[in-house]
């Protein structure tokens, strides 16, 4: 196959690992910076055009958008789409994991344990709100926060309302959640491909800290899923139409809690914790979601 991986680190080591498994599988591997990327969006001969020329075409691609190129990114992502070009995962999975608020929507619906959150516009809601997630201490996330920025733990109420405060005076989008305190500044990152949890770690938040982040200091370790922790994996990776996505749950006292699901999940933290190549498990994947048909590859599970 000829694949294309959309990323702008080549020298990231998620993007290594899959460049690597990819060549010693046999396919040809090339790597394009989404930003640098133009389309032609014509009814016909949709194309892509690549620092002053036409893109080859490609048999599939690997996005690896990172959050703040989200619009953009999965713009290409259609255009490649519209060319018959297999993505592991679609543009609107894409999309859907990237609002977070949306993510959580979704998982409420089908019945997916989450903890319990809260959305609001205006200030003259803090004290609703802060009572809806069931007081303080709780937690604040921006929406658009990645790897724990933007996470703030509140210990009192006190403290809640003057975060809540100054983030939407600042006009950004937040949500309050609950804090489970049972995690004890523990999480547990779930790499998904297809309808199988590949690996799972346990993330341990450094001490003084609540965020398990391994680029905060947090400590990992091989754990063993439960059966619902699978599959609690499993549907919510499903749900968000994701064939390769990271997956962060809490264990709490009513069952496994989502906090995430994330469609470029890194690769570093998990492979070195557990030794298995998930890399090439994510090429394999592809090749057996591939087939030929007069010229096009279509994928055969979704």
């Amino acid at each position: 196959m000829k694949i294309a991986i959309l990323t702008r680190g080549p020298q990231l080591y998620s993007t290594r690992c899959l460049q690597e498994a990819a060549i010693q599988r046999g396919h040809e591997v090339t790597l394009i910076n989404p930003l640098y990327c133009y389309m032609n969006i014509a009814s016909h001969n949709p194309s892509i055009h690549y620092r002053g020329e036409e893109l080859p075409r490609f048999d599939a691609i690997i996005p690896r958008i990172g959050a703040s190129i989200t619009f953009y990114g999965t713009a290409l992502v259609r255009q490649f789409e519209m060319m018959h070009t297999y993505s592991i995962n679609r543009s609107i999975a894409i999309t859907r994991s990237r609002d977070k608020l949306r993510c959580l929507q979704l998982l409420s619906s089908k019945g997916v344990g989450l903890p319990i959150t809260g959305f609001s516009h205006s200030p003259s809601d803090i004290t609703d709100l802060i009572a809806m997630v069931g007081g303080a201490p709780l937690v604040i996330k921006l929406l658009e926060g990645t790897q724990g920025v933007g996470v703030v733990l509140a210990e009192t109420t006190k403290a809640a309302e003057s975060v809540i405060e100054a983030f939407l005076g600042l006009r950004v989008n937040i949500m309050v959640q609950e804090y489970i305190r049972e995690s004890n500044g523990a999480d547990i990152r779930c790499l998904v491909i297809g309808n199988k949890v590949v690996a799972a770690m346990e993330r341990k938040a450094k001490a003084g800290e609540f965020r398990s982040n391994l680029h905060r200091g947090g400590k990992s370790k091989i754990i063993k899923l439960t059966l619902q922790e699978r599959k609690t994996a499993i549907l919510a990776a499903k749900l968000m139409g994701l064939n390769f996505a990271g997956v962060d749950m809490l264990r709490s006292d009513r069952g496994p809690l989502i906090m995430e699901v994330n469609s470029s999940p890194g690769l570093e933290g998990i492979q070195n914790t557990t030794g298995i190549n998930v890399a090439e498990m994510a090429i394999k994947f592809m090749e057996e979601n591939l087939t030929s048909k007069d010229g096009k590859f279509l994928v055969i599970h979704s």
